[in-house]
C-alpha cells in the first residue's frame, strides 16, 4: 500500500511540475535556461518574456547568427506557440573608439525604442483577440505588420505608420531608399490577412 501511495505521489508530483513548467513563467525560465546553456545565444544580453505562451525576444545580439539561435531555440522550447523576435544585430560592448561607442549608444536607444513600440503593439493585437475573438481585425494587422517591420533589420520601423482599413494596409512616412520602401511593403503584403497594400511611403532625398 505504501509502495502504491509512493508511486501515486511521485506520478501527481510530476504532473505537477510537467503542469507548472507550460504556464508563461515556466516558459520564460525555461527558454533563458536553453539560452545560458547554449555557446551561441548571449543570454545575458536576451530579455525574454512570455504572454499567453507567445514568447518576445528583444535585447541586442553581436551577430545575425546569435539572433537566428535565440528565436530557434525559443520556437524549440515546449509549451510555446509563436516566438515575437525583437531583437536587434548591433555592438554589445564598448570598443574604444568614440565614433563606434556613438554608433552603439544609437543603437541602443533605437532597440529601446523599438522595443516598447513592439511591446504596444503586441498588447495592441492581443487586446483585438481578445475582444473579438478573430485574430485578423484591422487592429491586429495593423499590430502584425508593425511588429514585423520593428523585427526587420533592414526597415525603418518607426519611420513607418501603419493604418488598415478592411484588411487594405495604407504605408506612409519616410524610408532611406527605394530598398527599404521595396522591403516594407513585401511584409505587409505577406502578413496575414492583408487584402491590399496602398504605397505612400516617400524616399528621403
Amino acid at each position: 500500500m505504501y509502495q502504491r501511495f509512493a508511486i501515486l505521489f511521485s506520478a501527481g508530483a510530476l504532473a505537477v511540475t510537467v503542469a507548472c513548467s507550460q504556464t508563461d513563467a515556466g516558459i520564460t525560465s525555461a527558454v533563458k535556461s536553453k539560452m545560458a546553456a547554449d555557446d551561441t545565444a548571449k543570454a545575458s544580453e536576451i530579455n525574454v518574456d512570455t504572454h499567453n505562451h507567445v514568447v518576445t525576444l528583444n535585447g541586442t545580439v553581436g551577430s545575425q547568427a546569435e539572433r537566428e539561435r535565440a528565436v530557434m531555440i525559443a520556437r524549440n522550447t515546449k509549451g510555446v506557440n509563436s516566438v515575437i523576435d525583437d531583437l536587434r544585430v548591433g555592438s554589445v560592448a564598448t570598443s574604444g573608439s568614440p565614433e563606434r561607442d556613438r554608433d552603439a549608444a544609437h543603437d541602443r536607444d533605437y532597440s529601446e525604442s523599438a522595443k516598447q513600440t513592439a511591446h504596444d503593439a503586441k498588447v495592441e493585437m492581443e487586446r483585438a483577440t481578445e475582444e473579438t475573438g478573430e485574430v485578423m481585425t484591422d487592429a491586429a494587422i495593423t499590430a502584425a505588420v508593425k511588429t514585423k517591420f520593428l523585427a526587420e533589420p533592414g526597415v525603418p520601423g518607426t519611420s513607418i505608420n501603419v493604418d488598415t482599413n478592411n484588411h487594405i494596409v495604407t504605408l506612409t512616412g519616410t524610408v532611406k531608399s527605394k530598398a527599404e520602401m521595396d522591403k516594407a511593403m513585401a511584409i505587409a503584403r505577406d502578413t496575414k490577412g492583408v487584402k491590399r497594400v496602398v504605397n505612400h511611403l516617400k524616399v528621403a532625398a
